[in-house]
């Protein structure tokens, strides 16, 4: 039995709740074999940063070669990339290997309010690695940023959503998360359409890695060989069974369950 290998290249949270650590759990718990680039070692827990040391980009590299020239990818997703330096190093070994199809979660603010994305590498991420994605996952204040655009509406975030395809990307999904509707829309804007998955807002302080974890699964999905709107609805239902059994750990914003998640998520199939 071949088992697909699914890339990911973002920041080590210590806390085991977001980045590295949460990617590798969804996508064991999903039925990928999962293999990671480090772009930082962040001192984090439930409550917040402390601290955080770039890895340089030579060794991200050599990371990235090491995995791309013994492994077969099949998916692979992007996650903290703090610097320009770090974009462009990243969206180099990209296209050098023919990695895709290349799922990019912006990651800019990490739940507790702290920034992980420098001002000046936003435009490098616009204009390197947008280009590259076959899918880009912004949350409501994520795509501001992006786009330049106030997002108040589903009409504001579908436009949003063409702004980002005009960078380049093939496809993008703007989470509501951030938003006070229940259920949560999550639209996804393509070359199709518009495409609404919705789900029930879960009441819950457990939410560190949210983003992380929904865009492992999207990468997870398009690494088994699902079309992306499979993978999207697949890895919104796999996170809101996450969330509705987080463990409750810390005292800030927890982690979620990625594995009895799995257990639920499949029981129907």
């Amino acid at each position: 039995m071949t088992v697909p290998v699914v890339l990911t290249i973002a920041g080590s949270d210590s806390g085991a709740g977001a980045g590295i650590q949460a990617d590798l759990k969804t996508f064991a718990a999903l039925g990928v074999y999962g293999v990671s680039v480090i772009t930082a070692i962040t001192a984090q827990n439930t409550i917040g940063v402390r601290a955080v040391q770039e890895i340089d980009a030579s060794v991200i590299a050599a990371q990235l070669d090491a995995l791309a020239e013994d492994f077969s990818i099949a998916a692979l997703k992007t996650g903290m990339l703090s610097s320009v330096v770090i974009i462009e190093t990243v969206a180099a070994g990209v296209r050098r290997h023919g990695l895709r199809p290349l799922v990019v979660d912006p990651v800019m603010i990490a739940k507790s309010g702290d920034r992980l994305l420098r001002e000046d590498a936003v435009d490098a991420l616009r204009r390197m690695l947008l280009p590259l994605a076959d899918v880009v996952t912004p949350n409501i204040p994520e795509a501001e940023v992006l786009t330049g655009l106030r997002i108040r509406t589903l009409a504001d975030r579908v436009a949003a959503g063409r702004a980002i395809i005009e960078l380049g990307a093939h496809a993008v999904v703007i989470k509501g998360g951030h938003s006070e509707e229940d259920p949560v829309v999550d639209l996804l804007v393509d070359s199709d359409g518009v495409h609404e998955i919705r789900a029930a807002r879960i009441a819950t302080t457990s939410t560190h890695g949210t983003g992380c974890t929904f865009s492992a699964a999207i990468a997870a999905g398009l690494g088994r060989g699902e079309d992306l709107a499979t993978a999207v609805g697949e890895a919104r239902a796999y996170l809101s069974i996450a969330l509705a059994q987080a463990p409750g750990l810390g005292h800030g914003h927890g982690p979620l369950n990625h594995f009895p998640a799995r257990q639920e998520a499949h029981a129907g199939h």
